[in-house]
């Protein structure tokens, strides 16, 4: 099975209309910027997508949400986009938030089979609201669902033509886990090499788990707050 593709544009070639995409990244770090920048130009529209957070105004998922392309979010921190505000307060924008660390469980859970789990954040918030509640060892926990999605689009430091992805440093965030929760995953990569040069013990997730994968090229790695010495 031949994995890799030309670039973004033909990666992203079968995403349609009112898909749900699972996106990796932690703010700007890890973010598949060449896939964004695809679906910006592909324009589809209607997307519910899986985040941990939403981009920035101009840059990451902001520059889908400007153009409205996401009908949905599910997404865990989404402090830093003034966009995705303006449309959530407004009711252009449907929102489902996650703590943290439940919303990277869904998606593990949703690639390693498992339906549901339960877990204590969130009881007796608003995040509670629906759910099941059930009490064990005398502590309440709510009842989560897995997340999976049509297509999962994650970026990489390294590949081989096999799919096989080295993830560095903290780019190893969600993108390990929601490259399992795609029914098609997705990945750009910053070098890709022939299958067999990577390091076997060093490899995050394994080439099973993805589909397409190519090289991506112009990076910006854009930090959110630069904190610089005066």
């Amino acid at each position: 099975m031949n994995k890799v593709v030309k670039n973004a544009t033909e990666a992203v070639r079968d995403i349609q209309d009112n898909m749900t995409l699972m996106l990796g990244g932690f703010g700007l770090c890890g973010i598949p910027e060449n896939l964004i920048r695809a679906l910006h130009d592909k324009g589809v529209t209607g997307l519910t997508c899986i985040s941990n957070n939403a981009g920035v105004d101009d840059f990451g998922l902001g520059v889908l949400l400007e153009r409205h392309q996401i009908k949905k979010m599910i997404s865990s921190y989404v402090g830093e986009n003034a966009e995705f505000e303006r449309q959530l307060l407004s009711g252009e924008l449907e929102v489902e938030l996650n703590p943290q660390g439940t919303l990277a469980e869904r998606c593990r859970a949703g690639g390693a089979g498992i339906p549901a789990f339960y877990v204590p954040a969130g009881y007796g918030t608003e995040v509670a609201e629906g759910k099941e509640v059930r009490e064990f060892n005398g502590k309440m926990y709510l009842l989560e669902t897995a997340l999976t999605a049509d297509f999962a689009l994650v970026k990489a430091w390294k590949g081989d033509t096999a799919g096989n992805l080295v993830y560095r440093h903290t780019a190893n965030n969600f993108n390990n886990m929601m490259a399992m929760a795609g029914k098609i995953t997705i990945a750009e990569v910053e070098e890709l090499v022939p299958a067999g040069e990577l390091d076997p013990n060093c490899i995050h997730t394994p080439g099973i788990f993805v589909q397409r994968i190519f090289q991506g090229e112009n990076y910006e790695k854009r930090i959110e707050f630069a904190t610089t010495r005066d």
